[in-house]
């Protein structure tokens, strides 16, 4: 069994684009497997009205100071593009990280940038009626781009919805995110090998990527054997990347 990969979020509030910058440069040449952002308008913890930074223009950044890692939002609210812009943006920056970028995306859920930004809130099955609807317009327009991606592109689902969300997984992606203790990892993981089952999906073709506290660095080989593929810190300015350092030794 291959090493699980290491990767680390880097939250875009109450810091500033140079720190941010910084701290991906730092964590490429540490090693990390995955470097990401969150898609959000808003800090999502502490003051409300903090700095923030938005995702995709923060990625083309990251693209250009790092080599190594792959790249990519955990995860990108469907709802805020267009799915033909949204593909094209995604290749640029694929082009622009020498084909290192991953699509992550879900379904939305954070209220305040879609009553500050006018997107329609809806509800939650409608927005993922409307996640459905919309990756293949993503995966066609990938397609028609000229010149494409250069790199294979996975395309990242985020959720742990049982009923519809997974489905959407086995049935889409290439890569599937999700929260919780191994444990509850575990039991998740089942479910979706339960979807692959149903729509006749290979279970194996779908990476399987947990985002996880930073105090659950030294954890990686419980995540590992609970069924992870690839472990992602979640860690806010400033950036102390010693919890990432750990996950690195931890896995071997």
């Amino acid at each position: 069994m291959a090493p699980i990969s290491v990767g680390i979020q880097l939250h875009p509030q109450a810091t500033t684009l140079d720190e941010l910058r910084a701290a991906a440069r730092a964590a490429d040449e540490m090693g990390a497997d995955s470097i990401w952002v969150w898609d959000h308008f808003f800090p999502l913890y502490g003051d409300g009205d903090a700095a923030h930074f938005e995702c995709y223009t923060t990625l083309a950044a990251l693209a250009v100071e790092t080599e190594r890692a792959r790249l990519g939002a955990l995860v990108t609210c469907n709802s805020y593009r267009n799915p033909n812009l949204l593909a094209d943006m995604a290749r640029t920056i694929d082009h622009l990280s020498h084909g290192r970028f991953t699509l992550g995306i879900g379904s939305g859920w954070f209220e305040r940038d879609y009553d500050e930004y006018g997107y329609e809130f809806g509800t939650a099955i409608g927005r993922l009626r409307a996640l459905e609807r919309d990756l293949p317009i993503i995966k066609d327009r990938l397609a028609k781009l000229n010149p494409g991606p250069v790199g294979p592109m996975p395309i990242m689902i985020g959720g742990s919805g049982r009923k519809v969300t997974l489905r959407i997984v086995a049935e889409q992606a290439t890569s599937w995110n999700t929260f919780g203790t191994p444990e509850e990892f575990a039991e998740t993981n089942a479910v979706l090998d339960d979807w692959c089952a149903k729509v006749a999906r290979d279970p194996s073709e779908i990476e399987r990527t947990v985002a996880v506290d930073p105090k659950a660095a030294g954890q990686v080989q419980e995540y590992a054997e609970a069924g992870a593929d690839h472990l992602i810190l979640m860690q806010g300015p400033p950036f102390p990347l010693d919890a990432l350092q750990t996950a690195l030794d931890a896995r071997g």
